[in-house]
């Protein structure tokens, strides 16, 4: 017989370590990192939008704007006008509040996908190229799968306290939906 002192016991293998919650995983670095670019992201999105709306920041307003939608084959102009505009503002400022993140940067691909199809995409680079709008697109799918971080309204909210990926994927998903379904009526 072996004594206890003699007996070799095999390390039990330790899992890596979990964490119940991804908001663990943040750090102050992470978190600004996002708040920076939902702010200048955001800002520019709504500013988009005023110029739709009000014709702030030399836009061409509702009519303007309306105009432009009707020559590039959208039906009812005016009020593709209005539907990008608010689109663009609401997403905007959702955005930079971390207000329903994932809604808000599905909103904003949405309007992207029918702006870089407007555009063309004959050239990557400006003037005529789609450079603009694809980092824009980028940055707001990014938001709506990561998440707003944790200074945001978000945070606040229980649904979506703890990003979840499947939420942004989903509102990906519903935004891209909507923008194709926008892009069918064009002519």
């Amino acid at each position: 017989m072996t004594s206890p002192s003699v007996t070799t016991t095999k390390p039990q293998a330790t899992a890596p370590a979990t964490h119940p919650h991804p908001s663990v995983l943040s750090t102050p670095g992470h978190d600004t990192g996002l708040l920076l670019l939902r702010l200048v992201l955001g800002l520019t999105m709504a500013a988009h939008g005023a110029q739709k709306l009000f014709g702030w920041f030399g836009g061409g307003g509702i009519s303007g704007t309306g105009q432009f939608f009707t020559a590039s084959g959208y039906p009812a102009g005016e009020a593709m006008a209005v539907l990008a505009g608010l689109t663009e503002t609401l997403g905007g400022l959702g955005l930079v509040l971390g207000l329903l993140t994932p809604l808000a940067g599905a909103a904003v691909v949405g309007t992207l996908i029918n702006a870089i199809a407007v555009h063309g995409a004959g050239a990557f680079f400006a003037p005529k190229g789609i450079e603009y709008e694809l980092l824009l697109t980028a940055g707001a799918a990014a938001l709506a799968l990561t998440g707003p971080g944790h200074y945001a309204v978000d945070r606040f909210l229980p649904v979506l306290r703890s990003h979840r990926l499947a939420h942004g994927a989903l509102a990906l998903a519903l935004g891209v939906l909507l923008a194709a379904a926008l892009l069918l009526v064009r002519d």
